[in-house]
């Protein structure tokens, strides 16, 4: 099994499919091609549709600074705080720290964009984007190896798929391709599950997924002004956006700056969990 719903995977991307994920990984500054690219290069027309639509807004780096507005007015639940030694009980060192953190980083590169800019394929334009100076970003980390069902145990790949619940709909049919990487440290997946699980219960996250899909729209009209002529929408490609910004980007925008709030700093964690030899 590789995604759970049709997908190219960048290794296997091959002419104009591979361009395209190169720009797009260049342009965004993201360590990946996030799923919703991956799934557009399945449909007849849709990756180049989309790209060429959207590219302006990314490359004028627009779309990061609506991420960055977007973020900083989320304010996601939290979890409550780490405490000393969670991280070394559930397996995770000091060390495997930054990898952990390089997963938030690398996917709130892409979610957070993603979400505006696609959502401004699909929206009206009205009024303008504020002129908002985003700097540079640096060069991204890269991601642990992007985890299938035949790599994990049956128990670890189980609590994957009850992870990209919270928050989700029942039936919900796109697995977060974030939660692949984390099933690298299934005892992190499981502290994560722990945490999160009440939030959701309670109705903390949904609202934070509400609010996430709310903002994004707001961003969104302003940036639709950016986007390029790239003619008729193939069908197929305009239902994956609606499918994507209104449910798995939208969940997972509050899922990543929560995490990268969570977890604690390389500094933090030295005391709490041993250095590898």
């Amino acid at each position: 099994m590789s995604d759970p719903v049709p997908a190219i995977l960048e290794g296997e991307a091959r002419g104009e499919t591979a361009r395209i994920f190169a720009d797009i990984r260049e342009t965004l500054g993201s360590p990946v091609v996030n799923l919703i690219w991956r799934h557009l290069a399945t449909v007849d027309g849709g990756l180049e549709w989309a790209w060429t639509a959207a590219r302006p807004i990314y490359a004028g780096r627009q779309a990061q600074a609506a991420a960055a507005r977007l973020y900083a007015r989320l304010d996601p639940p939290l979890p409550c705080p780490l405490p000393p030694g969670a991280l070394a009980a559930v397996g995770v060192s000091a060390a495997d720290l930054p990898r952990l953190r390089a997963v938030a980083d690398g996917y709130n590169r892409g979610n957070g964009p993603n979400l505006v800019a696609l959502t401004a394929l699909l929206v009206d334009p009205a009024g303008t984007a504020p002129a908002d100076p985003v700097p540079a970003a640096s060069a991204p980390a890269p991601l642990p190896r992007l985890l299938s069902e035949p790599d994990v145990t049956p128990e670890t790949w189980a609590l994957v798929k009850a992870i990209n619940l919270l928050g989700a709909r029942p039936d919900e049919p796109i697995l977060a391709t974030m939660y692949r990487h984390l099933a690298n440290w299934p005892g992190f997946l499981a502290l994560m599950h722990a945490s999160w699980a009440p939030l959701a219960a309670d109705g903390r996250f949904e609202a934070a997924i509400a609010r996430a899909r709310s903002l994004s729209k707001e961003e969104a009209t302003g940036l639709a002004n950016l986007r390029a002529d790239a003619g008729p929408a193939p069908e197929a490609a305009r239902a994956a956006l609606v499918e994507f910004t209104d449910h798995v980007i939208s969940r997972m925008v509050p899922v990543g700056v929560a995490l990268a709030r969570w977890l604690p700093s390389f500094a933090a964690a030295k005391g709490a969990a041993p250095q590898d030899e």
